[in-house]
């Protein structure tokens, strides 16, 4: 069910549509309604699950909000993270192009992403200013410092006149912040004492005991690992970890070693980081490609993409020896300073196996500490709700077994059960005079990115796809006189990824005598509509095939009326 057509004016009322990261890793997106006026907070993107075969990306679907680009006010960004804004590109347009705010990383990298597609009308971006109160509308955004796995994260309180609503972002309570500026907990305990109506807080690691570690103990461990290294030094993060960047940057210098740095996004990212002042490093530590060649291994490091496995991505083509510039070499040490994200455990194992082929000495998550969350654990989510001490709970930003778990641990702080809400993407909750509320259904799902193709693929599709990587393609030809009902050629029959072609001739010919004989039962000349007799060859093959080898190809009849 999508919102009404005339939303109610009534101020003392406003309503959460989410429309993604719930129950999920990834598309967060949430419009917040008051007024009849929209703020959204975050528009972002997820990477393609394994049964999601040649999609590229994930972006969260509109429709609710198509028929109210008028209404929106505002994109609120609380941090530059693909999972946050990835899906800007795609969808500013749909979404009337309103105007953008966020922290100036945020809004740098957004930039970034923007340029690589050609928008039908320029983006308004609007760097805020850290408890600066922003009006719009009926609302009143104010942005603050939380520390997170990136440089620039934000939370935003909003007060509406139907109450104060505090999006945490995704953020941990790190006491040592690489660029010194943890999560304001100050402004968290004002929250508190002003009154805050509804909390919507990050759930990613509530399963975690105690306190998630400080980024700075991974520059600890750079900067004992890499001067003990004998041949180059090969890290590989993410292009939007600039105080991972940083340490990683620190240690080579601390190291004496000059850095050559590799992957577009990467370059990109750095070069927006240190014009905004976010990244500091001399520029004589970095070196080109000709200046790389002439070094000895053990005076350079080359900082990469390429940590989740991805195909293409240099680090995978140099563990397989197929890169023309780049190699891995026995001795070399290759540091994969990142997590595993869920889905890629099997590309990411694979790569470190062939890194290790090639005689590399290889770290990783699950060997040395190398990497540490961006988000709270769970002492650090007590905190939270001791600080600001929620009239409302509803937790975000994580699976529904995290959601599950971090209502849990609101209500174990003192909230009651009845208003701790634990919402699916398209779940609407109602906040007024009388408390809160569920609210009526909206339309929201998933939109397919393949190439440029942006919706043009849907779950039956995605079902062919699946079909034909699991069981493969049987394709049929046959041409037919459409007066006289004269077969002209075939009944002709091939395969892919279905059975070898040692194997396939004769029985392919038996497949051929199957349709022969099926073809014989019907008079050809009388036939008036075609498709039927596909589907009657569709049905034919399929139960030749289950019978004589058990398995269920994609069958595709192609019938020429000549």
């Amino acid at each position: 069910m999508t919102p009404s057509p005339n939303p109610t004016d009534d101020f003392r009322t406003l309503r959460l549509l989410p429309l993604g990261g719930l129950g999920e890793i990834g598309l967060n997106m949430l419009a917040v309604e008051c007024g009849g006026k929209i703020l959204i907070i975050d528009c972002g993107l997820m990477f393609p699950e394994p049964y999601m075969l040649g999609i590229d990306l994930v972006i969260p679907d509109v429709s609710a909000l198509r028929q109210r680009r008028d209404d929106i006010l505002g994109i609120l960004l609380t941090h530059g993270h693909e999972d946050h804004i990835g899906a800007l590109p795609y969808l500013l347009d749909d979404l009337g192009s309103p105007p953008v705010y966020g922290t100036p990383l945020t809004l740098g990298l957004l930039k970034n992403r923007l340029s690589e597609r050609r928008l039908d009308s320029p983006a308004r971006l609007h760097t805020v200013q850290l408890r600066q109160p922003l009006k719009l509308g009926p609302f009143e955004a104010e942005f603050f410092r939380v520390t997170h796995s990136i440089v620039d994260g934000a939370g935003i309180l909003l007060r509406t006149p139907a109450g104060n609503i505090l999006h945490t972002g995704d953020f941990k309570l790190d006491p040592t912040p690489v660029d010194g500026q943890p999560t304001d907990l100050g402004f968290l305990a004002a929250c508190g004492s002003e009154g805050i109506d509804l909390l919507l807080a990050d759930s990613t690691n509530v399963e975690n005991e105690g306190h998630t570690l400080s980024e700075k103990s991974v520059g600890d461990t750079l900067n004992s690992l890499i001067p003990a290294c004998r041949g180059k030094v090969v890290v590989s993060t993410f292009s939007s970890n600039i105080h991972r960047i940083q340490q990683i940057l620190n240690a080579a210098a601390n190291a004496g070693r000059r850095v050559l740095v590799n992957g577009r996004s990467m370059i990109a990212n750095i070069a927006v980081a240190r014009e905004l002042g976010c990244l500091r490093v001399a520029d004589d530590l970095f070196i080109d490609l000709r200046q790389y060649e002439t070094l000895s291994p053990h005076r350079v490091l080359l900082l990469t993409t390429g940590s989740q496995g991805e195909p293409l991505s240099a680090l995978s083509r140099m563990a397989a020896g197929d890169h023309k510039q780049l190699e891995i070499a026995p001795g070399d040490t290759v540091i994969l300073s990142s997590k595993f994200i869920p889905g890629n455990e099997k590309a990411i194992t694979s790569l470190i196996n062939q890194l290790f082929r090639r005689g590399a000495d290889v770290h990783y998550e699950t060997t040395s500490e190398i990497h540490v969350s961006g988000h709270a654990s769970k002492e650090e989510l007590k905190t939270l709700h001791a600080l600001v001490r929620p009239r409302h709970f509803v937790p975000i930003h994580g699976e529904y077994r995290h959601l599950v778990r971090h209502a849990r641990l609101a209500t174990e702080m003192g909230l009651p059960a009845a208003n701790a809400f634990v919402l699916s993407n398209g779940q609407t909750l109602v906040l007024g005079p009388d408390g809160a509320h569920r609210g009526e259904e909206i339309e929201t799902g998933r939109i397919f990115v393949d190439g440029r193709g942006v919706g043009d693929l849907g779950s039956v599709e995605l079902r062919d796809r699946r079909h034909l990587a699991n069981h493969g393609v049987v394709n049929v030809i046959l041409a037919i006189n459409q007066k006289t009902g004269e077969i002209l050629y075939g009944p002709e029959i091939f395969s892919r990824g279905f059975i070898t072609e040692d194997c396939g001739g004769d029985y392919l010919a038996r497949a051929e005598q199957e349709v022969r004989e099926l073809l014989d039962q019907h008079s050809l000349e009388t036939v008036g509509d075609w498709e039927e007799i596909r589907v009657e060859v569709r049905k034919c093959l399929r139960r030749f095939f289950n019978r004589t080898l058990d398995r269920r190809p994609l069958i595709l009849p192609f019938i020429l009326e000549l």
